[in-house]
């Protein structure tokens, strides 16, 4: 948390959120905000927790309006690959599809489920499967997952491919992934062996890799996204078989590798797509909001949103909108793995953005940085950010030093903001 200002500093900062800032009553009212992506070629659309509605509805109503209206091709997620994949099937109307919405939600099951198993998603999903109904296949919008968790279900898919297309390439896979099998499809007993005693699988995965790139760049426009799929499900193996030995070394690799990997699988995505490539991502505010406006960049940290921006041709090739709330509720958990509840989000701590946005005015609200003349905005303020473990009553710890209009090109914020709406009960 930023130190306490004073009340004259105080009333300025308010005062120019005040001048700067939007009300936000209805979706429409985001229409400028969207026009003013929509030049980009990248947009990250940042959420401060992964259980709250608003944060989802928002996220889509931007999307709808940059697909409709300035031509993006496709959403990338904070998810799992194949999981994420069999949403992109849908939406698409592949053959190989599963056949209800249901079915297709139920993939996401793994631990925390409710990121995208909720109504929201749901909301989202049916629209672009209807948006997509009567354009021509090769204009479909796609719907992507840039995690790196997946390393057995990217594996099985894979093989699954490979046997189902007669592919040369099944003895490599099978080889590359049998050095996996002692494992018991645990990523920390894999990352604990690799670690303490150099018994790594990375020799077999990289080359498997390489092989799978490849095809892909030799491969016929009939096969060519479920040549993509082959190769996005490599690059998982590749890089979660990294990411699980630096988790257990601990420090800031595992972090890195996990977003380096992320901003990696959006490029491949990228190229997929072509010239006219132009992709809306949905991440963490952790992830999208540049880490070099951070404490982060102190810890060696990087993140998706320092990364694109570093690699793109010109600055206003990314825009990158963060949300936030002042109170509301939340789903999250009480630890890794337990049973998610309803959580209560407190009012924001004095001097955090989200209070002064609260005391500018006691409603939704958004603001662009980008372009903002006022030095006020280049101040550091704390900036809260809920995971999906969340303990309400420590709420200091929550709170991450920001420059805001540098971690951001605009803000969306949320007054009093509700849980959203998973498809598994909650625990009561």
């Amino acid at each position: 948390m930023k130190r306490t200002i004073s009340a004259p500093y105080r009333e300025a900062v308010i005062d120019e959120i005040r001048k700067a800032s939007n009300k936000l009553e209805q979706d429409q009212d985001l229409k400028p905000l969207a026009d003013a992506a929509g030049k980009a070629k990248i947009v990250l659309l940042g959420e401060a927790s992964h259980g709250t509605s608003e944060f989802y509805t928002c996220r889509t109503a931007l999307s709808k309006m940059l697909i409709q209206e300035h031509g993006f091709t496709f959403i990338a997620v904070e998810g799992d690959w194949p999981s994420c994949y069999e949403v992109n099937n849908y939406v698409k109307h592949a053959p190989d599809a599963k056949s209800s919405m249901d079915e297709v939600l139920q993939s996401f099951d793994r631990w925390p489920s409710w990121m995208w198993a909720n109504t929201e998603t749901r909301d989202l999903v049916t629209w672009l499967r209807e948006y997509n109904r009567e354009l021509p296949e090769s204009k479909r919008v796609g719907f992507y997952g840039l995690d790196v968790y997946s390393l057995w279900e990217s594996m099985d898919e894979i093989i699954k491919h490979l046997k189902q297309t007669n592919s040369p390439e099944l003895e490599a896979a099978r080889k590359a992934f049998a050095c996996f099998e002692p494992h018991a499809r645990e990523g920390q007993n894999y990352g604990m062996t690799a670690a303490f005693f150099s018994e790594t699988c990375q020799d077999e995965v990289v080359q498997l890799l390489a092989q799978l790139e490849a095809k892909r760049s030799g491969g016929t426009a009939r096969t060519h996204e479920a040549l993509l799929n082959d190769e996005i499900n490599g690059l998982v193996a590749v890089n979660a078989e990294r990411y699980y030995q630096s988790m257990v070394r601990g420090g800031p690799d595992s972090w890195n590798i996990r977003d380096r990997h992320m901003v990696e699988a959006l490029n491949r995505v990228m190229e997929f797509y072509g010239s006219a490539a132009k992709a809306i991502v949905w991440e963490h505010n952790t992830h999208i909001g540049d880490a070099r406006a951070t404490d982060m960049l102190a810890d060696d940290m990087v993140n998706v949103g320092q990364l694109v921006r570093e690699q793109a041709q010109q600055p206003d090739d990314v825009f990158a909108i963060g949300s936030g709330t002042y109170r509301g509720t939340v789903i999250a958990g009480d630890a890794w793995e337990s049973p998610l509840e309803v959580m209560r989000v407190p009012p924001a701590m004095k001097g955090s953005w989200e209070e002064l946005m609260h005391e500018a005015g006691a409603h939704d609200q958004w603001l662009i940085f980008k372009g903002a003349e006022s030095p006020l905005f280049h101040d550091t303020y704390g900036h809260r950010a809920i995971g999906v473990v969340y303990h309400p009553h420590y709420e200091r710890g929550n709170y991450v030093p920001s420059v805001m209009a540098e971690r951001y090109d605009a803000f969306v914020f949320y007054d009093e903001s509700h849980a959203l709406t998973p498809l598994t009960p909650v625990h009561a």
